[in-house]
């Protein structure tokens, strides 16, 4: 199990901002240190469409992932992977062999929606 890291309050909470979107396209990324799948999520008319880097080969192509429903953490800055400048980070659950599993909504919400 997991070390809880340490409190914050509501408002640090807060400032993280965790966004629903759609997966538009998907392609391998061989040029990836470790295996990885170039994603385009569309997180609505407010924030547009964001690209990443997923390291979640074990459980997804892709041609699985186009239409799934993701959450992803919006306002970190972009960062560099490669050749890949990655714009948001897809939230996902390691399993029990530490593959990566992605966090989905269970109802349809509109793309862009913000946890709460």
């Amino acid at each position: 199990m997991a070390d809880i890291t340490p409190e914050i309050t509501f408002d640090d909470f807060m400032k993280v901002d965790i966004r629903k979107g759609t997966i538009l396209r998907a392609e391998p990324f061989p040029e990836a240190r470790k295996p990885a799948i170039k994603i385009w999520v569309d997180f609505g008319p407010e924030i547009g469409e964001r690209k990443s880097s997923a390291q979640i080969t074990e459980h997804y192509t892709p041609e699985d992932l186009v239409g799934k429903e993701v959450m992803g953490v919006v306002n970190f800055p972009p960062r560099q992977i490669g050749p890949v400048m990655s714009e948001v980070l897809v939230l996902g659950l390691y399993d029990e062999n530490g593959h990566v599993g992605l966090i989905t909504p269970d109802k349809s919400v509109p793309n862009g929606a913000r946890m709460c």
